[in-house]
């Protein structure tokens, strides 16, 4: 499906999130040029948060959410969720920081975050392309690319 322009970027790093998600699955395969080791995927993946999925978060939250929110009452209702979902990934980078329990902590957050990518893309993105003018929509890709070049993603 093609996605509006406003909203390309951010499915750009769900396509990064969803490899981030894939590798840190128990029995994930090995991934060249990627780590293969329980400490190195650790690592890798607190770096992909703090460098990718925190400002992704910070856009989807402080601009696409914002311009979305009261078009649509199930819309609304899904942001909730996201935004709820949102929370608990970040939880669970909290608890990727405490020893133990590594290879479980690793593949319950790749299975969250790729249901969560998934959400995203498949139910709230064309919701929000369905409820949003195509002004708005433009709008939203200047604020979004903003944002992302001052993360220099």
């Amino acid at each position: 499906m093609k996605r509006h322009n406003s909203l390309v970027p951010l499915s750009h790093d769900h396509h990064r999130g969803l490899l981030l998600a894939q590798l840190i699955k128990r029995k994930a395969p090995a991934y060249k040029g990627l780590p293969n080791d329980i400490p190195g995927k650790i690592e890798y993946t607190l770096n992909a948060y703090a460098k990718e999925l925190s400002p992704h978060f910070k856009n989807e939250e402080e601009i696409l959410f914002p311009a979305a929110r009261g078009n649509d009452a199930d819309l609304d209702t899904m942001l909730d969720e996201i935004i709820k979902e949102h929370r608990q990934i970040e939880s669970m980078i909290d608890k990727l920081k405490i020893p133990g329990s590594e290879v479980e902590k690793l593949d319950v957050f790749g299975k969250k975050l790729d249901a969560h990518i998934r959400k995203e893309e498949r139910t709230l993105f064309p919701l929000i392309e369905k409820s949003l003018s195509e002004e708005t929509l433009d709008e939203l890709e200047k604020k979004i690319k903003r944002v992302k070049d001052e993360c220099d993603l």
